[in-house]
């Protein structure tokens, strides 16, 4: 698909935001953000919204994920008019909503090349990408700057859990044996509004403070071992740099209190081991209810200048 610049529309009839529910199989992206001839999510969305539209349309993203990284619950936003939003239906008595799911499920196996499977089973295929939902939100509405969290998961089986290859493009095989209440003492130091500058990917002019709100690990029934992970907000490769430097603690290669020395010292180096990026998952982004994202919009981007 050629690349196009994106384009909002004319103000004629209005403008309406739409919310976009998307998951995706991040194995074969290089990550959300549109590169000029990789492969990405936004790309492949941004493209079928142009076989929608008949025109460039641009995306907001809620979180933007690395290469490689999965979704279930990222969240984007794109502007229409209202002509476009009631033509997604071409005329038909469906609802706006419905429609345009219907037909971005078409643009993006059309996108991927995702054709139906004649095999034994006669099933299509599912996508890489999926749009799950979408509908009309407040003009205020910004899927990056509304938001109250990020939540994400990383699956890890050790070797008390084994190797299931039916899990391996979504959980990382460790070597060793893990301890859980290791790993959790060490994540504990990590809690509250803190500078990660030492797990984070520097970038210019912005800010490695974030509150990390939860951090925890669990072994479930089957011994796969899983981190949630919560921020208000995530710097570059920041979950990664965490989930590697505390696997460390779990192995007891480290005492708890390495990670809170680490981070006390705001330096990144040769120990901020990045853990595998096919593990991770974006799973959930919270915004506050639809009379209040305006002002949380507005509050996330002031506090984002002031860290500066």
């Amino acid at each position: 698909m050629t690349s196009h610049e994106p384009t909002l529309p004319g103000r004629d009839g209005g403008l309406l935001r739409i919310r976009l529910d998307i998951a995706y199989d991040g194995t074969a992206f290089s990550g959300w953000a549109r590169q000029p001839g990789l492969p990405t999510v936004q790309g492949v969305l941004e493209d079928a919204l142009l076989l929608v539209l008949g025109r460039p349309a641009r995306l907001t993203v809620g979180g933007r994920t690395d290469a490689g990284v999965h979704a279930r619950g990222q969240v984007a936003h794109v502007d229409l008019t209202t002509a476009e939003w009631n033509g997604v239906a071409r005329g038909r008595a469906v609802d706006p909503a419905r429609a345009l799911l219907r037909r971005m499920s078409g643009a993006v196996n059309r996108i991927l090349n995702d054709t139906a499977d004649q095999g034994r089973s006669g099933r299509r295929r599912v996508p890489a990408v999926v749009v799950r939902s979408a509908g009309v939100v407040p003009e205020a509405f910004d899927a990056r700057f509304s938001a109250l969290w990020r939540r994400y998961s990383y699956a890890i089986a050790d070797i008390d859990a084994g190797q299931d290859p039916l899990r391996r493009t979504t959980t990382l095989w460790y070597p060793g044996a893990l301890d859980v209440a290791l790993l959790n003492d060490g994540a504990a130091h990590l809690l509250g509004v803190q500078d990660f500058a030492a797990f984070c990917k520097a970038r210019e002019g912005a800010t490695t403070i974030r509150e990390l709100q939860r951090y925890e690990f669990v072994r479930g029934p089957d011994g796969v071992i899983t981190a949630q992970v919560q921020a208000d907000a995530f710097c570059h490769s920041m979950v990664r740099a965490l989930i590697g430097s505390t696997l460390r603690v779990g192995a007891g290669e480290k005492p708890p209190t390495w990670l809170a020395e680490r981070l006390a010292a705001r330096v990144k180096d040769a120990r901020s081991i990045l853990a595998a990026a096919h593990p991770l998952v974006l799973e959930e982004i919270s915004y506050p209810p639809d009379a209040e994202v305006g002002a949380r919009a507005e509050l996330t981007r002031a506090r984002r200048t002031a860290e500066r």
